[in-house]
This record gives structure tokens, sequence and C-alpha cells, in this order.
């Protein structure tokens, strides 16, 4: 069975995102392993600086780097990444279920994105859209489409 860890900055607040994503968790019982580790966002004022910025992101990505297991495949979710459509997460999924290494990672950064570290650390990028997303928004869907690429290696109508 898939291990597939979650590895996202901040703490999810709102109940209609933690219902949402509780549900496809749920979900995914069947399928995979799924873990979920969510590294504390680094407190900034309103105005921060580039600077305090950029030591923000380098502080949350020395934690996620050290969260990923070392023979996962890395996807970060970011916005330089590339899109994929449903079809080529269930071929990613496939493909890493029969690599004999079936652990895949996904990482989803705070409010000001991911370290260059963690960019540069990951096997893929991949971007949702070309649109802005709230980063806990990011999670649900994220977990929705492992779901849906689950479904559509399986052979199931789920996904029309």
């Amino acid at each position: 069975m898939l291990n597939v860890k979650l590895i996202c900055v901040g703490k999810m607040r709102e109940k209609f995102y933690i219902d949402a994503f509780a549900e496809y968790a749920k979900r995914l019982q069947g399928y995979c392993r799924l873990e979920l580790l969510e590294i504390p966002e680094q407190r900034l004022g309103d105005r921060p600086s580039e600077k305090e910025i950029s030591a923000a992101l380098e502080r949350e990505g020395q934690e996620i780097l050290k969260a990923v297991p070392p023979d996962a495949l890395l996807t970060a979710l970011c916005v330089e990444g590339k899109q994929m459509p449903s079809e080529g997460m269930a071929e990613l999924i496939a493909a890493r279920e029969n690599s004999g290494k079936p652990k895949l990672c996904f990482v989803i950064g705070g409010s000001y994105g991911l370290s260059p570290a963690v960019k540069a650390r990951a096997d893929r990028k991949l971007s949702m859209s070309q649109m802005t997303f709230p980063h806990h928004l990011a999670r649900v869907m994220l977990a929705e489409q492992l779901y849906r690429g689950f479904k559509i290696n399986e052979g199931s109508v789920y996904h029309k």
C-alpha cells in the first residue's frame, strides 16, 4: 500500500477546511496510508521585509526537509510548478506504487510559499492553477486529487 505524507505549513483553523480535508482523508484510507504533518508557520508582522520573509521561509524549510522521508518522491506545490491533469496524478500514483519505493510526499507552504531549499530538494514541482488559492484550500484540493487519482486507477466512475 502506498504511503502518502503531506507536509503542510500552518495549522488549519477553519472548520469547513478541516471537515473537507477529513472527508477525503477518510476516503483515502482504503487506498493509502495518509500521514499529515503540520509545520508551524513562522510569525511575521503585518508588513514584513523581504529579509524577514526569507528568514522565516528558511526556518520553515529546515523543518520541512527534516520531515521528508529519505526514499519518498517529493512534490512541492508552488506557483512555478507545472500543472498536471487528474490523469497525471493517477499515473504518478501508479508509477510510485509499482516502483518498489511506495512513498509519496507532498509539501504545501504557508502564506509566503516555500524556501528555495525545499524547491531544490523536490523531485517535481506542481502548480494547481495560475490562480492564487489559500494554502489551506490547496490541502483540501490535493487530498481530493489524490482520491481522484486512486479512483481513476481503479476504473471508477468517480472521475467523469
